[in-house]
C-alpha cells in the first residue's frame, strides 16, 4: 500500500482555494457591476485610496495592493479619472512620482459600493459553504478568523 505524497493534499487544498477564489471573485464582480457600475479592480482601488493617508497612493503602491502590473493600474486609474472617481497627480518633490488620488465622488461611490461588496461576499460564501467541495474550506477560514 502506498500513501500519497504530502504535496498531494496541499495541492488539493490549493485547488479548492483557487476554485473558491474564482467563484467568489466572479460573484463580487457581477454584483458590483450591476449595482454600482464598478469593476472589481476599480472597487479595490477606491477602497485602498479611501483608506490611505490623504486619500492618495503612489501608482506603484496601488498596483501592488490591487495585484496588477503598473501599466494596468495606469489604465485603471485612467478609467477612474474619466468617471470622476480619482485623478493622477505628480509628487511635488519628485516630478517622476505619480499618485492616484481619490475624489469626493470616488469616496461616495466607494461607500455605496462597500455595502454591495459586503452583501455579495457574505451571500456567496454562505451559498458555497453548503457545497461539499468548498463547505469545509469556508468553515475552516471562518473559524480561523478569530
Amino acid at each position: 500500500m502506498t500513501t500519497a505524497p504530502p504535496h498531494t493534499s496541499d495541492h488539493a487544498v490549493w485547488n479548492r482555494m483557487l476554485l473558491l477564489h474564482a467563484q467568489v471573485e466572479r460573484e463580487l464582480a457581477l454584483a458590483l457591476q450591476r449595482a454600482n457600475g464598478l469593476g472589481l479592480s476599480e472597487f479595490r482601488s477606491l477602497e485602498h485610496l479611501h483608506h490611505s493617508d490623504d486619500g492618495e497612493l503612489r501608482m506603484q503602491d496601488l498596483a501592488e495592493r490591487v495585484g496588477l502590473e503598473p501599466s494596468s493600474v495606469s489604465r485603471l486609474v485612467g478609467r477612474l479619472e474619466k468617471s470622476g472617481f480619482a485623478y493622477k497627480d505628480t509628487c511635488p518633490s519628485d516630478k517622476r512620482g505619480v499618485y492616484a488620488v481619490i475624489t469626493d465622488e470616488g469616496r461616495r461611490r466607494y461607500e455605496s459600493a462597500r455595502a454591495t461588496y459586503a452583501e455579495a461576499l457574505s451571500s456567496t460564501l454562505n451559498t458555497l459553504s453548503a457545497t461539499p467541495d468548498l463547505g469545509t474550506t469556508i468553515q475552516a477560514m471562518r473559524t480561523a478568523r478569530g
